[in-house]
């Protein structure tokens, strides 16, 4: 049944004939991929991550885009940097560890540095999708991220 410039589909609507390309794509049909609460849903599956609590940033691997953390707090000094307790998709290099080092800071306000004792040993972070290094970890178990992708929170 043909009404004018309308065809009627299989639902028994009018079927415009302008959204259909040459090859008979139909532009208005409901993508099979698409959920509308998809980003509601996975706003609360961060919540429920984060405990409640307030992020500076959510981490990305600057390789593959990976997410490494949700929760974690922006350095004062070096805005690039950032330290996490909790994160994701990361992998600890049980290599030769980097050796830091610990200053005080004596009655002048100048640092001066300690002895060997006090040497903070750093072992590599790296994503556990593509091995891109993003950082280190101290032994205090605090991860130092250096080269990542900071998005909003």
């Amino acid at each position: 049944m043909k009404t004018r410039d309308r065809e009627m589909n299989e639902k028994g609507e009018p079927e415009d004939s302008s959204t259909h390309d040459s090859q008979g794509t139909d532009y208005f049909s409901k993508p099979e991929f698409y959920d509308q609460g998809l980003d509601d849903k996975d706003e609360l599956w961060v919540q429920k991550q984060r405990g409640g609590r307030a992020s500076d940033a959510v981490l990305c691997c600057p390789a593959c885009f990976t997410t490494l953390c949700l929760d974690c707090q922006r350095h004062e000094k070096y805005v690039t940097q950032y330290r996490a307790i909790f994160v994701m998709n990361c992998r600890i290099m049980e290599e030769v560890p980097q050796l830091g080092s610990k200053r005080k800071r004596n009655k002048r306000g100048s640092h001066i540095e300690v002895g060997p004792s006090a040497a903070v040993a750093f072992k590599r972070v790296c994503c556990s999708v593509c091995s891109t290094e993003v950082g280190v970890i101290d032994e205090d178990e605090v991860y130092h991220f250096l080269n990542v992708l900071p998005s909003e929170a």
